[in-house]
């Protein structure tokens, strides 16, 4: 499975930029497909999902500011509105075959990774 992201960027507080994700190859175990983020000097963080259901997950600190959809099976987007300095990171898409994970946010949930797109918040 092959995942290509795009849509970072620079942006102002309060603004909005939207992340999309396609992905390729044998994407026919879909369970989910995820963002998560990594800030300079941190660990990468669970940022949402959706699984195969169209259950959607997000973590505290994102809820009520990003959306996550998907137009058909292999892609999806991050919408991301009233973004904060703190939301500056790399964003990596990410994609799962365990479809027996009921609420996938960890790391060892997802076997594929995109290479990262950068978004940067400015105050």
């Amino acid at each position: 499975v092959q995942l290509v992201e795009s849509g970072g960027g620079l942006v102002q507080a309060g603004g909005s930029l939207r992340l999309s994700c396609a992905a390729s190859g044998r994407t026919s175990s879909n369970a989910a497909m995820g963002w998560f983020r990594q800030a300079p000097g941190k660990e990468r963080e669970f940022v949402a999902t959706i699984r195969w259901n169209s259950d959607t997950y997000y973590a505290e600190s994102v809820k009520g500011r990003f959306t996550i959809s998907r137009d058909n099976k292999n892609t999806v987007y991050l919408q991301m509105n009233g973004l904060k300095p703190d939301d500056t990171a790399v964003y990596y898409c990410a994609f799962s075959q365990y479809f027996g994970v009921t609420s996938p946010r960890q790391i060892r949930d997802y076997d594929y990774w995109g290479q990262g797109t950068q978004v940067t918040v400015s105050s």
